[in-house]
């Protein structure tokens, strides 16, 4: 229940931009610290440019401060940690269904244990 209520934030209304949908670090290519590309293009669209973030950090939580940082503006955390429940109550059927475990350890059910627990 603490995840769902934690969820919520991420429906509240923003502006649309151009996302990625599925921005995940196998999708980007990187050398030198520099972005040189990025694949798998086939769920763009129209969306919540932090929910691109959230699915860039889901699961990597020790790395969210260095991707807000490098972001240049404004990013409310509230919303990302939203955006991780309301990913991970929404995968972890699809995951079980499709032959992957969401329980394996930095998976669906770690993050939404995490975030049942923090502050």
């Amino acid at each position: 229940m603490r995840n769902r209520r934690i969820a919520e934030a991420a429906l509240r209304p923003w502006t649309p931009v151009f996302t990625h949908g599925d921005l995940q670090v196998a999708h980007v290519f990187v050398a030198d610290d520099e972005i040189t590309g990025v694949l798998d293009w086939s769920e763009a669209a129209q969306g919540d440019a932090l929910y691109d973030l959230a699915t860039l950090t889901l699961g990597h939580q020790e790395h969210l401060g260095d991707v807000v940082a490098g972001y240049g503006t404004d990013v409310d955390l509230d919303v990302i940690h939203a955006w991780w429940s309301l990913r991970s109550l929404r995968g972890v059927r699809w995951l079980a269904e499709h032959g992957f475990d969401p329980t394996a350890p930095g998976c669906e059910v770690d993050v939404l244990k995490a975030q049942a627990t923090r502050g």
